[in-house]
């Protein structure tokens, strides 16, 4: 139970949101989530090409 919410009072707000957006609607809200949340994390991983050449500038400045 989330918040004292029962299973009865969550299928009914569930069919209220459908009634009010519609199932279109709704399956293309969901798919902006999903490509942002995928989007949000491509890019908080590091950049394997990235991280490669900051060890060949790494190596570069020790050298020298």
């Amino acid at each position: 139970m989330i918040g004292g919410l029962g299973v009865g009072e969550l299928s009914i707000i569930l069919c209220i949101v459908v009634v009010l957006f519609g199932a279109g609607r709704l399956a293309g809200i969901g798919k902006g989530l999903g490509k942002g949340i995928s989007n949000f994390k491509s890019e908080m991983t590091p950049d394997k090409k990235i991280e490669e050449a900051k060890k060949v500038d790494n190596e570069e400045t020790k050298e020298a």
